[in-house]
């Protein structure tokens, strides 16, 4: 059901490179990846935000903003769309810079309300 979900975003998303669907703690549940997206090991540069993940959730809590929902880490070569399912888990989209970024956005909404019950605590 993870894969096929991912596969789905990727696939409905232009400029996609791939996604992944993390733990908190940095490692992989699910990915699926092009061959452009293995190529540019995306799965580990997923795993390094983790801490900006952790250290944007925290802030938000601590200004009493409430709790992070989404972030997006725009580097020279590739967007980040994060979407956090619940505090332990979140997926992450990596588009190309000229990558639609308003389809990737709409793509994990909408994953994440397909989802939901899997990541229930």
């Amino acid at each position: 059901m993870f894969k096929e979900s991912l596969q789905t975003i990727v696939e409905k998303t232009d400029g996609s490179l791939g996604a992944v669907i993390m733990g908190a703690d940095g490692l992989a549940v699910e990915k699926f990846f092009t061959d452009e997206g293995n190529e540019s090991n995306l799965d580990i540069a997923a795993a390094e935000f983790t801490s900006q993940v952790r250290s944007a959730g925290r802030s938000g809590k601590d200004l009493d903003l409430g709790g992070l929902r989404e972030l997006i880490i725009a580097l020279e070569g590739v967007t980040l769309v994060i979407r956090l399912f619940n505090r332990d888990y979140f997926a992450v989209l990596a588009l190309r810079p000229e990558g639609n970024l308003g389809r990737g956005r709409y793509e994990l909404r909408k994953a994440e309300l397909v989802l939901a019950k899997e990541f229930a605590l």
